[in-house]
């Protein structure tokens, strides 16, 4: 150890060489320990306290995650690392056994930190970047997390060559000709890594996008992204987890199309029973002109169909004769007319009321149209009410809804059937 203060104190008092060495290197040790514990509770509790502090208070969102991942916490153990390395220089022979060893963990503690200090900062930088972005599109975890690996496997790295003496490049020279292995154990990860690549440059996938991946009954929103998994919350609040690159080797659904177009659709058919489709004759065609929606329709079309028939010399008493309105096409210009004037709608984008093929379920009407409000809960209202309406307005064209037998049906023909 080397002469210093204590030394030459206790050389002072009537005490033997070897006691005078022990007790200053013990004096020295509390010395430095003491410093190091007061210089580290006056950056904690006086300069962390009051930047913490005034990082929570202040407006501004996008500088919590400093606070929230400690950052500030971790760099200041800097500041007791850095004292022990002083004084490793101050009382310590370089020639003595003591030294190097000291040397090696105090090196090794910066390493410690600066991996820690350095993890902390990419997370607060990935938390930042969510914030500024409101959780929505491009998430940065895949490289951050990307580069977390990279630091500790350097910090592994230095560690290994702090205590054997061994230059790091060696070492990583070394890794480098394990490349099997090493591709073998990070395998996930560089898969993660590449599909993270992948998913961030084409905009695949984001945050708070809407995705759809049946094969892993995943169906609700991206609340996480990450270099191993994402993590979607399903619309029964429960989270599912998938590894990233799946996302990229699997086919999926994502919803944000609809959700940047502003609409969304509605699509949905009503099944009329065929046995109910007819001409019209004078009696409904007078009874659906007093339905105000289509009382220009049914005029017009009527005038039309008129003129088309005179011109081509068709027998007016004929119904097969010539062309004739239908109970059906009324109630599909009812239709296209109702949902014209429903103000829930979006005009300009597709629109459309048509006929699918007949099944042995009746002929399927459908709608096709889209809503401006987009929100599940207000989306399902809205299609409702539409539905409800027609369903309930079909009996008025004389038309009737296809529908199976039932179990009442069948009472109810069997207790007509039934002789008294």
């Amino acid at each position: 150890m080397k002469n210093n203060w204590f030394t030459s104190v206790l050389q002072k008092f009537d005490l033997s060489p070897v006691t005078v060495e022990l007790l200053a290197y013990i004096l020295a040790v509390f010395a430095v320990i003491l410093t190091a514990i007061v210089a580290t509770l006056i950056v904690r509790k006086a300069l962390l306290t009051f930047l913490v502090t005034w990082i929570q208070s202040n407006d501004y969102r996008w500088d919590d995650p400093l606070a929230a991942n400690k950052l500030l916490t971790k760099i200041s153990w800097f500041v007791p690392v850095t004292i022990l390395s002083l004084a490793i220089d101050m009382f310590l022979d370089s020639g003595g056994t003591s030294y190097l060893p000291a040397k090696r963990l105090i090196t090794a503690g910066f390493v410690i930190v600066s991996v820690l200090s350095l993890n902390a900062l990419l997370s607060s930088v990935n938390d930042i970047h969510r914030i500024v972005r409101k959780n929505k599109g491009v998430s940065l975890r895949g490289y951050t997390d990307a580069a977390k690996i990279i630091i500790y496997v350097f910090g592994a790295i230095f560690l290994i060559s702090i205590f054997t003496g061994k230059s790091p490049w060696g070492i990583l020279s070394i890794l480098g000709g394990l490349t099997a292995v090493t591709l073998l154990v990070f395998k996930d990860s560089i898969l993660g890594f590449v599909a993270s690549v992948q998913i961030n440059s084409t905009g695949m996938v984001g945050l708070g996008d809407w995705v759809e991946i049946p094969q892993y009954g995943v169906d609700g929103d991206v609340i996480d992204m990450s270099i191993h998994s994402i993590r979607v919350q399903n619309w029964d609040k429960t989270i599912s987890t998938i590894p990233t690159y799946a996302v990229v080797s699997n086919s999926f659904k994502n919803w944000r199309g609809m959700s940047e177009s502003g609409g969304r659709r509605i699509k949905r058919a009503l099944n009329i029973d065929i046995h109910s489709i007819r001409f019209c004759d004078e009696q409904m065609l007078d009874r659906f002109s007093n339905i105000s929606l289509i009382a220009d329709y049914i005029r017009n079309k009527e005038l039309e169909i008129k003129e088309y028939n005179q011109k081509q010399n068709y027998d007016q008493n004929l119904n097969i004769s010539g062309r004739r309105q239908t109970n059906i096409g009324v109630f599909r210009a009812y239709i296209i007319a109702y949902l014209r004037n429903n103000s829930k709608l979006h005009q300009d984008m597709t629109f459309l009321v048509r006929q699918l093929a007949p099944t042995d379920r009746g002929l399927p009407l459908e709608i096709y149209v889209f809503s401006k409000d987009q929100a599940w809960a207000n989306y399902e209202a809205i299609q409702a009410d539409i539905f409800d309406h027609l369903l309930a307005a079909v009996s008025e064209f004389d038309l009737r809804i296809f529908q199976s037998p039932s179990g009442y049906d069948l009472r109810c023909l069997s207790s007509v059937e039934t002789p008294d």
